[in-house]
């Protein structure tokens, strides 16, 4: 990669990002597209940056420019990220939805952006241990992700000793998930409860059905202000009127949209305002990443 990027071959790859994953990179970020896209350019045996944004613009080249989004995609995940909210999703989301959902009922869950799956999983091992406060109803996670790759990991439940260390409690280590050689799995119990789908929040999220609540965190930083809108708005018309959304810690739908409020005293969760709630037309919107 001994050629700088042109201008012109920047602008290629900053579209494409932009149109199919809402991505937005700057110039200054050109050192992550040398990194990331590295071994695409061994595979396609090409010299540069360069040679890899002219070989975009020829036709029939939809694959290589999708592999070049899972390439810029962030997938930095583990479990119980910031810890906070799931200690919210236990202590008060699934006791303030089990006594508004009727015995027998389902709780739908979506984690988005879900990686490699140890977000979806972590809100598995807090459902398996609420059982009491939940009864007979059921809980269903949905996690959804652009990267094909991460995606066969979350299915798969396998990681490495490193992955396990690092938010994993000892105990639910000791209780959900078995040694293989150097590995860990986890359980079936927990593994049974997550179902992973290809999504890209281009789509229109109604494809999906409604969830009542939904995790969406460190995935608006990547996104202009639009974008961002749009996709708040796409999220609050598949909730019902007492949903829960999740953000990161450094996120927050303050001046991005009404259709949600933050919840007094509690930092990166929000209900949706009533007029916002499933049934609402929902806008197309934007792709995580």
């Amino acid at each position: 990669m001994s050629a700088a990027l042109s201008p012109a071959a920047f602008e290629i790859f900053a579209t494409l990002l932009k149109t199919q994953s809402g991505l937005m990179i700057g110039t200054d970020k050109i050192y992550l597209l040398e990194t990331r896209l590295g071994n695409l350019l061994k595979r396609e045996k090409l010299n540069n940056l360069n040679q890899l944004a002219e070989k975009l613009r020829q036709s029939g080249a939809d694959r290589l420019g999708r592999d070049v989004v899972e390439a810029m995609t962030t997938n930095e995940s583990f479990f119980f990220r910031d810890d906070k909210p799931f200690v919210h999703f236990r202590s008060q989301a699934l006791p303030r939805l089990a006594a508004a959902r009727p015995p027998g009922s389902t709780i739908r869950i979506w984690s988005a952006a879900s990686s490699s799956g140890q977000e979806a999983y972590s809100l598995g091992m807090i459902i398996a241990e609420s059982r009491a406060v939940l009864g007979d109803r059921k809980v269903k996670i949905i996690g959804t992700d652009i990267a094909r790759e991460q995606l066969t990991r979350a299915r798969e439940g396998l990681y490495s000793q490193f992955e396990v260390q690092r938010g994993l409690p000892v105990q639910m280590l000791m209780r959900y998930f078995r040694k293989e050689e150097a590995n860990w799995r986890i359980s079936e119990t927990i593994r049974a409860m997550a179902q992973f789908r290809e999504f890209n929040l281009l789509s229109d999220p109604r494809s999906l059905g409604r969830f009542d609540i939904v995790f969406c965190r460190n995935v608006l930083i990547y996104f202009d202000q639009p974008t961002k809108s749009r996709v708040l708005a796409g999220i609050a018309g598949i909730m019902p009127a007492d949903g829960l959304l999740y953000l990161g810690g450094a996120e927050t739908v303050l001046g991005l949209t009404t259709c949600f409020a933050p919840l007094p005293a509690e930092r990166g969760v929000y209900g949706v305002v009533a007029t916002q709630a499933a049934g609402a037309p929902a806008g197309r919107v934007a792709a995580a990443v």
